[in-house]
């Protein structure tokens, strides 16, 4: 028969032990120190419970004590029960999960050409500080986040190049039919936004986008549950279930858009979304006559904190589609390794529009290229009480006839 032998390391400076057969322990030749057989068993046995992945609790994270069992346990602080071959392979999986890693190259837009730039202008707008470029034949016009004038403050010098737009397709009357159209049925509404010669102060303008490609290797844990009811003839019962399920794999990110513009509200940009790259073209000046451009004022490097947060975010409802038969499924931790992340510059085509009430500025987006239109609408409160004292005196004169006629 084979003999086993074991060979262990001094835990006081982790030179080799060697068993003394006159003092019965192991001893260390570099530093002197000497151990009984057991104690040594312990301190390596310790260390290798310490470096096992821990058993923790997938539902509420305690950390459970599973010693000597084998079948299904039971987590003491919320209850969820488990069977330990999951358990186990949960805590291999949290043991090996590794630190988001999103970094971008975002060496993103082009130089411009001698001479390409000499027909586009700067106005600026002294009221929110913006800054547009139009071409040398645009008049006197207003700054399309605020509506106050623009003046013209220079030649256009120092930006990058877009890479790409995406050419309106939207004209301007199919744009004034969008809001008329968004605004028709709306009784409530301040006349000042129905007004005609308002509609029509609609402004095309390019907004400023950066597009982030990018592969992506991801790890994702959910909490999942499972609720089974039943009831007899005495109480209702209702079972929960808890459960942790890990998804990993890789996904692919095009053209994920971060408008590049501070004075641009996000969540607006993002309303109208989702614009057709297919239909973007390399950038041309010939493009901006008839239209302004947004001058960028957030950088490519400025943006990867918004597109990490779109990627990961459709990472994880990506990934959550493949989680099915159970009764809820919430994300509660990611981590995503991202490579050959690169960033572009393009022009997105919008059509805005402001409305000055009660002290209070209304912006009106409408996507260039499809004619989605994204907004919030006040409501005029002469309006709602004059509305509503009819509504209520047509109701009082309609029972009022109605008891008189079943008195008769």
């Amino acid at each position: 028969m084979a003999e086993q032998i074991t060979t262990y390391q001094c835990p006081a400076c982790v030179g080799p032990l060697q068993y003394s057969a006159a003092t019965g322990k192991l001893e260390c030749e570099y530093c002197g120190s000497s151990f009984e057989v057991a104690e040594v068993e312990a301190f390596y046995a310790g260390k290798a419970a310490a470096a096992a992945p821990k058993l923790t609790c997938p539902a509420c994270k305690a950390e459970l004590n599973c010693e000597g069992i084998s079948g299904e346990a039971t987590c003491p602080g919320c209850g969820a029960e488990f069977q330990m071959e999951d358990l186990r392979t949960y805590a291999a999986q949290m043991a090996e999960k590794q630190e988001d890693n999103m970094n971008w190259d975002t060496q993103a837009g082009g130089t411009w050409q001698e001479g390409e730039t000499d027909g586009l202008r700067i106005y600026g707008c002294k009221q929110c500080g913006g800054e547009i470029v139009a071409d040398e034949t645009t008049g006197a016009t207003h700054c399309p986040y605020c509506g106050n004038p623009v003046v013209l403050t220079g030649h256009f010098a120092g930006l990058l190049k877009p890479d790409l737009v995406i050419p309106f397709k939207v004209d301007k009357k199919a744009a004034i039919d969008v809001l008329q159209n968004h605004y028709k049925g709306k009784r409530l509404l301040p006349k000042v936004f129905k007004d005609q010669n308002h509609i029509e102060e609609v402004k095309g303008l390019y907004v400023p986008v950066w597009l982030f490609d990018t592969d992506a290797d991801a790890n994702v844990e959910y909490e999942a549950t499972r609720v089974h009811r039943w009831s007899d003839s005495d109480y209702e019962y209702t079972e929960t279930r808890h459960y942790a399920v890990i998804r990993g794999g890789g996904i692919g990110f095009e053209n994920v858009p971060v408008d590049g513009s501070k004075k641009m509200d996000d969540t607006l940009m993002e309303s109208i979304e989702p614009f057709d790259i297919s239909d973007a073209v390399p950038f041309q000046t010939s493009y901006l006559p008839g239209y302004m451009a947004d001058k960028y004022d957030v950088d490519a490097g400025e943006s990867i904190e918004r597109a990490n947060e779109r990627i990961k975010k459709s990472t994880e409802d990506a990934f959550r589609s493949t989680v099915m038969g159970y009764t809820t499924v919430t994300a509660v931790d990611s981590n995503i390794r991202l490579q050959n992340g690169k960033a572009r510059y393009a022009l997105y085509p919008v059509w805005i529009l402001n409305t000055d009430w009660n002290g209070q500025k209304f912006t009106f987006a409408i996507n260039g290229q499809t004619g989605k239109i994204a907004g919030d609408l006040p409501m005029d409160k002469g309006a709602f009480w004059k509305y509503l004292i009819g509504v209520t005196g047509a109701v009082t004169a309609l029972a009022f006839a109605i008891s008189y006629c079943m008195w008769l």
